[in-house]
Protein backbone atom coordinates (compact mmCIF):
# COMPACT_ATOMS: atom_id res chain seq x y z
CA UNK A 1 0.00 0.00 0.00
CA UNK A 2 1.49 3.34 -1.06
CA UNK A 3 2.03 6.12 1.46
CA UNK A 4 -0.42 9.00 1.53
CA UNK A 5 0.87 11.90 -0.60
CA UNK A 6 1.93 15.09 1.15
CA UNK A 7 0.45 17.36 -1.54
CA UNK A 8 -2.67 16.49 -3.52
CA UNK A 9 -3.71 18.43 -6.62
CA UNK A 10 -7.12 17.64 -8.09
CA UNK A 11 -8.84 19.25 -11.05
CA UNK A 12 -6.46 22.23 -11.16
CA UNK A 13 -7.46 24.76 -13.79
CA UNK A 14 -5.63 27.95 -14.73
CA UNK A 15 -6.04 30.29 -17.69
CA UNK A 16 -4.20 33.43 -18.74
CA UNK A 17 -6.52 35.38 -21.05
CA UNK A 18 -7.22 32.97 -23.92
CA UNK A 19 -4.47 30.49 -22.99
CA UNK A 20 -5.36 27.42 -20.96
CA UNK A 21 -2.28 26.34 -19.00
CA UNK A 22 -3.89 23.72 -16.75
CA UNK A 23 -7.23 22.04 -17.38
CA UNK A 24 -8.39 19.62 -14.66
CA UNK A 25 -4.79 18.74 -13.79
CA UNK A 26 -4.13 16.06 -11.14
CA UNK A 27 -0.89 15.41 -9.24
CA UNK A 28 0.32 13.70 -6.06
CA UNK A 29 3.58 14.80 -4.42
CA UNK A 30 5.16 12.38 -1.91
CA UNK A 31 6.32 13.45 1.52
CA UNK A 32 9.99 14.07 2.23
CA UNK A 33 11.22 14.05 -1.37
CA UNK A 34 12.82 16.57 -3.72
CA UNK A 35 10.76 16.86 -6.89
CA UNK A 36 12.26 18.61 -9.93
CA UNK A 37 9.80 20.19 -12.36
CA UNK A 38 10.97 20.14 -15.99
CA UNK A 39 9.26 20.67 -19.32
CA UNK A 40 8.95 22.73 -22.51
CA UNK A 41 9.02 26.53 -22.42
CA UNK A 42 5.61 27.95 -21.60
CA UNK A 43 4.23 24.72 -20.13
CA UNK A 44 3.64 26.35 -16.75
CA UNK A 45 6.47 25.08 -14.54
CA UNK A 46 6.70 28.24 -12.44
CA UNK A 47 2.94 28.70 -12.65
CA UNK A 48 2.46 25.29 -11.05
CA UNK A 49 4.50 26.02 -7.94
CA UNK A 50 3.06 29.55 -7.75
CA UNK A 51 -0.43 28.05 -7.71
CA UNK A 52 0.57 25.47 -5.12
CA UNK A 53 2.20 28.12 -2.93
CA UNK A 54 -0.88 30.34 -3.15
CA UNK A 55 0.97 33.18 -4.87
CA UNK A 56 -1.47 33.33 -7.78
CA UNK A 57 -5.17 32.36 -7.78
CA UNK A 58 -6.38 29.20 -9.47
CA UNK A 59 -9.46 29.15 -11.69
CA UNK A 60 -10.63 25.79 -10.45
CA UNK A 61 -9.67 22.66 -8.60
CA UNK A 62 -8.18 21.95 -5.21
CA UNK A 63 -4.67 21.86 -3.72
CA UNK A 64 -4.30 20.32 -0.28
CA UNK A 65 -1.35 19.69 2.03
CA UNK A 66 -2.19 16.72 4.24
CA UNK A 67 -5.79 17.81 3.84
CA UNK A 68 -5.07 21.45 4.75
CA UNK A 69 -5.28 24.51 2.49
CA UNK A 70 -2.15 26.49 1.73
CA UNK A 71 -3.01 29.30 4.15
CA UNK A 72 -2.79 26.82 7.02
CA UNK A 73 0.65 25.49 6.02
CA UNK A 74 4.17 26.91 6.56
CA UNK A 75 5.48 27.43 3.03
CA UNK A 76 9.03 28.43 2.15
CA UNK A 77 9.54 30.01 -1.28
CA UNK A 78 12.77 30.97 -3.06
CA UNK A 79 12.31 33.26 -6.05
CA UNK A 80 14.36 33.17 -9.22
CA UNK A 81 15.22 36.86 -9.08
CA UNK A 82 17.01 37.25 -5.76
CA UNK A 83 17.73 40.94 -6.46
CA UNK A 84 14.01 41.71 -6.32
CA UNK A 85 13.24 39.22 -3.55
CA UNK A 86 15.40 40.82 -0.85
CA UNK A 87 14.67 44.13 0.86
CA UNK A 88 17.62 46.39 -0.06
CA UNK A 89 17.14 48.60 3.02
CA UNK A 90 17.55 45.65 5.42
CA UNK A 91 20.80 43.92 6.30
CA UNK A 92 21.07 40.26 5.30
CA UNK A 93 20.39 39.10 8.86
CA UNK A 94 17.22 41.21 9.05
CA UNK A 95 16.07 39.90 5.66
CA UNK A 96 16.38 36.36 6.99
CA UNK A 97 14.55 37.27 10.21
CA UNK A 98 11.73 39.07 8.43
CA UNK A 99 9.18 36.21 8.16
CA UNK A 100 9.69 35.37 11.84
CA UNK A 101 8.11 38.71 12.75
CA UNK A 102 4.83 37.45 11.31
CA UNK A 103 5.11 34.46 13.64
CA UNK A 104 5.23 37.01 16.51
CA UNK A 105 8.50 35.67 17.85
CA UNK A 106 10.55 37.78 20.26
CA UNK A 107 13.70 39.41 18.90
CA UNK A 108 15.95 37.12 20.95
CA UNK A 109 14.23 34.01 19.56
CA UNK A 110 14.46 35.37 16.01
CA UNK A 111 18.19 35.88 16.44
CA UNK A 112 18.58 32.42 17.96
CA UNK A 113 16.87 30.79 14.99
CA UNK A 114 19.06 32.65 12.51
CA UNK A 115 22.24 31.69 14.37
CA UNK A 116 21.14 28.06 14.53
CA UNK A 117 20.53 28.07 10.76
CA UNK A 118 23.90 29.71 10.09
CA UNK A 119 25.61 27.01 12.12
CA UNK A 120 23.66 24.19 10.47
CA UNK A 121 24.55 25.38 6.96
CA UNK A 122 28.11 26.36 7.79
CA UNK A 123 27.52 29.83 6.33
CA UNK A 124 30.65 31.98 6.22
CA UNK A 125 29.27 35.24 4.81
CA UNK A 126 28.86 38.50 6.74
CA UNK A 127 25.14 38.80 7.48
CA UNK A 128 25.54 42.39 8.66
CA UNK A 129 26.02 43.52 5.06
CA UNK A 130 23.24 44.88 2.86
CA UNK A 131 22.17 42.90 -0.22
CA UNK A 132 23.81 45.36 -2.62
CA UNK A 133 27.13 44.72 -0.88
CA UNK A 134 26.91 40.98 -1.60
CA UNK A 135 27.51 38.81 -4.66
CA UNK A 136 24.61 37.20 -6.50
CA UNK A 137 25.31 33.83 -4.94
CA UNK A 138 25.45 35.33 -1.46
CA UNK A 139 22.13 37.10 -2.04
CA UNK A 140 20.51 33.87 -3.20
CA UNK A 141 21.90 32.06 -0.15
CA UNK A 142 20.25 34.72 2.01
CA UNK A 143 16.98 34.14 0.11
CA UNK A 144 17.18 30.40 0.75
CA UNK A 145 17.96 30.98 4.44
CA UNK A 146 14.94 33.28 4.71
CA UNK A 147 12.75 30.51 3.29
CA UNK A 148 14.25 27.93 5.68
CA UNK A 149 14.25 29.92 8.91
CA UNK A 150 10.54 29.29 9.47
CA UNK A 151 11.12 25.51 9.35
CA UNK A 152 8.75 25.14 6.37
CA UNK A 153 6.59 22.09 5.85
CA UNK A 154 7.07 22.50 2.10
CA UNK A 155 9.81 24.35 0.21
CA UNK A 156 9.32 25.72 -3.32
CA UNK A 157 12.24 27.00 -5.40
CA UNK A 158 11.75 28.70 -8.78
CA UNK A 159 14.92 28.25 -10.87
CA UNK A 160 17.02 29.32 -7.88
CA UNK A 161 20.40 28.88 -9.62
CA UNK A 162 19.61 30.33 -13.05
CA UNK A 163 21.23 33.72 -12.40
CA UNK A 164 24.35 32.31 -10.72
CA UNK A 165 27.72 31.47 -12.22
CA UNK A 166 28.76 27.82 -12.42
CA UNK A 167 30.98 27.85 -9.33
CA UNK A 168 28.23 29.34 -7.18
CA UNK A 169 25.64 26.99 -8.69
CA UNK A 170 27.69 23.99 -7.58
CA UNK A 171 28.03 25.48 -4.09
CA UNK A 172 24.30 26.20 -3.84
CA UNK A 173 23.40 22.67 -4.99
CA UNK A 174 25.50 21.31 -2.14
CA UNK A 175 23.86 23.70 0.33
CA UNK A 176 20.39 22.62 -0.80
CA UNK A 177 21.40 18.98 -0.51
CA UNK A 178 22.72 19.55 3.01
CA UNK A 179 19.48 21.23 4.05
CA UNK A 180 17.38 18.42 2.64
CA UNK A 181 19.45 15.69 4.28
CA UNK A 182 19.13 17.53 7.60
CA UNK A 183 15.41 18.33 7.45
CA UNK A 184 13.75 15.97 4.94
CA UNK A 185 11.48 18.85 3.89
CA UNK A 186 9.18 18.13 0.96
CA UNK A 187 10.73 20.23 -1.80
CA UNK A 188 9.75 21.22 -5.34
CA UNK A 189 12.33 22.90 -7.54
CA UNK A 190 11.68 24.30 -11.02
CA UNK A 191 14.70 23.88 -13.28
CA UNK A 192 15.55 24.71 -16.89
CA UNK A 193 18.68 22.53 -16.78
CA UNK A 194 18.03 18.80 -17.23
CA UNK A 195 21.31 17.69 -15.64
CA UNK A 196 20.54 19.81 -12.59
CA UNK A 197 16.94 18.60 -12.48
CA UNK A 198 18.04 14.96 -12.32
CA UNK A 199 21.02 15.55 -10.01
CA UNK A 200 19.09 17.26 -7.22
CA UNK A 201 15.88 15.22 -7.35
CA UNK A 202 14.38 12.04 -6.00
CA UNK A 203 11.72 12.30 -8.71
CA UNK A 204 11.64 14.32 -11.93
CA UNK A 205 8.20 15.64 -12.88
CA UNK A 206 8.18 15.93 -16.68
CA UNK A 207 5.39 18.08 -18.09
CA UNK A 208 3.75 18.27 -21.51
CA UNK A 209 3.05 21.36 -23.55
CA UNK A 210 0.03 23.41 -22.48
CA UNK A 211 -2.68 22.57 -21.71
CA UNK A 212 -0.28 20.82 -19.38
CA UNK A 213 -0.39 17.27 -18.08
CA UNK A 214 2.14 14.91 -16.54
CA UNK A 215 4.30 13.38 -19.28
CA UNK A 216 6.16 11.20 -16.81
CA UNK A 217 7.29 11.05 -13.18
CA UNK A 218 10.75 9.50 -13.14
CA UNK A 219 12.40 8.12 -10.01
CA UNK A 220 16.09 8.73 -9.30
CA UNK A 221 17.06 7.16 -6.00
CA UNK A 222 20.84 7.62 -5.96
CA UNK A 223 22.15 7.94 -2.40
CA UNK A 224 22.99 11.30 -0.86
CA UNK A 225 25.20 13.20 -0.61
CA UNK A 226 25.53 13.22 -4.39
CA UNK A 227 28.85 14.25 -5.89
CA UNK A 228 30.51 14.78 -9.26
CA UNK A 229 30.80 11.00 -9.48
CA UNK A 230 26.99 10.78 -9.53
CA UNK A 231 26.97 12.40 -12.98
CA UNK A 232 28.72 9.43 -14.56
CA UNK A 233 26.85 6.65 -12.76
CA UNK A 234 24.76 4.36 -15.02
CA UNK A 235 21.49 5.20 -13.23
CA UNK A 236 22.07 8.94 -13.67
CA UNK A 237 22.90 8.53 -17.36
CA UNK A 238 19.86 6.31 -17.87
CA UNK A 239 17.42 8.64 -16.10
CA UNK A 240 18.78 11.72 -17.85
CA UNK A 241 18.56 10.02 -21.26
CA UNK A 242 14.99 8.87 -20.61
CA UNK A 243 13.97 12.33 -19.38
CA UNK A 244 15.54 13.94 -22.44
CA UNK A 245 13.65 11.57 -24.74
CA UNK A 246 10.34 12.41 -23.04
CA UNK A 247 11.14 16.14 -23.21
CA UNK A 248 12.02 16.00 -26.91
CA UNK A 249 8.85 14.05 -27.66
CA UNK A 250 6.77 16.75 -25.97
CA UNK A 251 8.63 19.61 -27.67
CA UNK A 252 7.91 18.11 -31.10
CA UNK A 253 4.18 17.86 -30.50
Amino acid sequence: MSARPHITVRGLTKRFKDMVVYDKFDLDIPRGKIISVFGPNGCGKSTLINLMAGLIPKDGGEILFDGFKVEDVRIGYVFQNYREALFPWLRARDNIEYPLKFMKLAKAERRRRVEALVERLGVRIDLNRYPYEMSGGQQQLVSIMRALVIDPEVLFLDEPFSALDYEMTLFMREQLQRVFMDTGTTTMIVSHDLEEAVYVADEILLLTRAPTNVADLVCFDAPRPRTDATLSQPDFVRVKAHSLAVFQREVRR
